[in-house]
């Protein structure tokens, strides 16, 4: 019922009826619902990319901001570099040694196993050193960098920083930035360097290929810009997986559950950044700096 000006009476609300029958249309259709659970993974995607490059551009910004800091750059590099070495040496010898093993048997059915220096020694400057070397470290130091972060967010002791006038932007994310960019590529030359260790054992020592012959070949076509290429992506891992620790950890609410959520979410989310990048990044590096066929 309503009055002689057409207002409902009883207090009813004008728009319930329109509301009620737009939500009874979307439900018959279906279309918004679906479209929004199509795009709701790109949505969240896009949003957390763009999240991680506002923390990235503010950690560069405050790198050059007073006061300065070198005391948590050191020991950032040390938690990242001297910390890791031992898990990354492991792993080094051994894919090298595996990766020699198989280049070994697969060169021996052409009997061209005096190739087998070559083979092992740009798939670890430009591939495994990287890549394995980036994934210990985001297991080891991003899980840590997490987890640290996210205990800090949870006992409010990020919130006091903030009143003591310490960006804590500045006081913890810009120092691991820089130290994991920096670290990331340090430990993949030592990964190049045991690895090729490993690779000489298998090959000279226990299938007694021809050292001449083994060395030669890989000093003629292995050079440098195998390695620059290999540093450049290590940088940008380093870059990669430090920022996503640091922004789990930042952005941690809850309790300790939460924080181990947020430490598992790192190493997953920096992982595969890392295999993502990795495909993107020697496309490009081919394109700006192709390796000579001569």
């Amino acid at each position: 019922m309503s009055d002689a000006k057409g207002h409902p009476k009883g207090g009813q609300n004008p728009g319930t009826d329109r509301t009620a029958a737009s939500g009874s249309d979307e439900g018959v259709s279906g279309l918004p619902k679906a479209v929004a659970l199509v795009l709701k993974p790109f949505r969240v995607f896009l949003t957390a990319l763009g999240a991680h490059l506002l923390l990235l551009v503010d950690a560069a910004v405050w790198l050059f901001r007073r006061p300065f800091r070198p005391r948590l750059f050191f020991d950032q590099m040390e938690y990242i570099g001297v910390g890791s070495l031992p898990i990354v040496l492991l792993v080094g010898f051994f894919s090298g040694a595996v990766s020699a093993l198989q280049a070994i048997n697969a060169l021996s059915i052409f009997d061209q196993s005096r190739w087998v220096g070559v083979m092992v020694g740009v798939s670890l400057a430009e591939e495994l050193a990287p890549v394995f070397a980036g994934l210990m470290i985001a297991a080891r130091a991003g899980s840590g960098m997490a987890t640290e972060l996210g205990s800090m967010r949870i006992t409010e002791q990020i919130d006091a920083l903030t009143t003591f006038a310490v960006n804590p932007v500045q006081y913890l994310v810009t120092p691991r930035l820089i130290a994991s960019t920096v670290m990331v590529p340090v430990l993949t030359m030592a990964f190049n360097l045991i690895g090729l260790f490993g690779a000489y054992i298998v090959s000279i020592l226990v299938h007694e290929l021809d050292i001449g012959q083994v060395t030669g070949l890989f000093t003629y076509w292995v050079d440098i810009r195998h390695y620059v290429k290999g540093l450049c992506k290590a940088a940008v891992f380093g870059l990669a997986l430090a920022l996503t620790a640091c922004y789990q950890g930042f952005n941690v609410r809850g309790g300790a559950k939460e924080v181990g959520l947020a430490t598992t979410r790192s190493v997953v989310a920096g992982s595969v950044s890392i295999l993502v990048l990795d495909y993107f990044l020697i496309e490009i590096l081919n394109a700006l700096w192709p390796v000579a066929s001569e």
